[in-house]
């Protein structure tokens, strides 16, 4: 298999990280330069429709797009260790927990940088400025939520570590490095001991 990744973006390196807790190896990681439109050529669209990274093409040729779907085919393959639920409560839980990280704090940092960040304007055609101020502002407000939730639990999902972390982690480690963005410069204490704890994984530098 192969998979079609992308240096420093978020999604790829969620993608990346489970590999790595999951311990999974033999799988050839292409890097798709994203700042020189590797990912519009017509060779990349016939795998990725949406010019999208990560991709995971199959041995016999199919090619999974969406993190999300990479993460649960790689699951099914390689059940342990268990990173998405070892039943059907466990698994809705563990999915409600990944979503709504995605879909609200990767999502408002992913167009908080997109639309802001100089580095990205040949990405992102065209940005609006007082679009990525705002959505910067509702970083905080998330990221206010998910501390509160740390204060009661260990993980983002409960009492262990699972995708969902994967996928915080990875939407934070993207803010600092392009919004200059830390849990601890807003006083969110648990949300700053979560992401410390998390760094110290392995799998924290794949």
């Amino acid at each position: 298999m192969k998979l079609f990744s992308a240096q420093r973006a978020p999604n790829p390196r969620r993608v990346l990280m489970f590999l790595a807790e999951k311990g999974i190896e033999g799988i050839e990681v292409v890097n798709v330069d994203l700042n020189a439109g590797a990912h519009k050529t017509p060779e990349f669209l016939a795998r990725s429709p949406l010019a999208k990274v990560p991709a995971l093409e199959l041995d016999d040729g199919r090619v999974l797009t969406e993190t999300r779907a990479i993460c649960t085919y790689l699951e099914g393959l390689h059940p342990a260790p268990n990173l998405m639920g070892v039943d059907a409560t466990e698994r809705a839980f563990i999915e409600m927990a990944d979503r709504r990280v995605e879909l609200t704090l990767l999502l408002q940092i992913a167009n908080a940088i997109r639309h802001s960040h100089p580095g990205l304007a040949a990405l992102e055609q065209p940005q609006f400025a007082d679009f990525g101020q705002s959505q910067a502002q509702k970083v905080v407000q998330t990221a206010q939520v998910f501390d509160q939730l740390l204060q009661q639990q260990a993980w983002m999902a409960g009492a262990r570590f699972s995708i969902a972390d994967i996928t915080a982690f990875c939407a934070l480690e993207f803010a600092r490095g392009l919004m200059k963005f830390t849990a601890a410069r807003h006083g969110l204490l648990a949300l700053q001991d979560w992401r410390d704890r998390m760094a110290e994984r392995p799998s924290a530098r794949a």
